[in-house]
């Protein structure tokens, strides 16, 4: 896999999240190499599913792994200090769902921290239809979503943060 050299903008949430999903999957790694071992120490038939799977599953740890790292050293942390009245990456904002009639708390991040599970906030990725309509707008702003779908769904910003 080539990896981009393009920085990816976290937040400081995101960004120690991400590392101790890095810290968790070496934890992993390093059971599966054990498992492996024993399975390559127990095996008397190279046909031994057992051992496939074990080799099976620290590749795609392996896998992980690299990703997480690349991601880490691409990261540039996003600091709250350049508020500029409008949206972008790591905003939080109440966003009104016109068509549920429901305000929601969300905060825009970059595609790889809003792929995370856990945090304090629902994440919207700046990649997704309504994350690209949200970059730049301001508080008060409603604008419509057009979805793959073909469905559209209109958002209007009532605070942001």
């Amino acid at each position: 896999m080539a990896a981009e050299h393009k920085q990816i903008k976290l937040t400081q949430e995101g960004f120690e999240r991400l590392q101790r999903n890095l810290e968790q999957e070496q934890g992993r790694l390093a059971e599966a190499t054990r498992i492996l071992q024993e399975q390559m120490e127990a095996s008397t038939d190279f046909e031994d599913t057992g051992l496939e799977d074990a080799k099976r599953e620290k590749v795609m740890i392996e896998a992980r792994i690299e990703e997480f790292e690349d991601t880490l050293a691409r990261a540039t942390l996003i600091t709250g200090d350049e508020h500029t009245g409008k949206v972008e990456l790591g905003s939080v904002l109440v966003l009104y769902n016109e068509a549920t009639k429901q305000d929601m708390k969300v905060q825009l991040v970059s595609a790889p921290e809003a792929t995370m599970r856990g945090g304090s906030l629902p994440k919207i990725s700046d990649d997704s239809p309504v994350g690209r309509e949200l970059l730049g707008r301001k508080k008060g702003e409603s604008f419509v979503v057009n979805l793959e779908s073909g469905k559209q769904m209109k958002y209007k910003i009532k605070s942001l943060d």
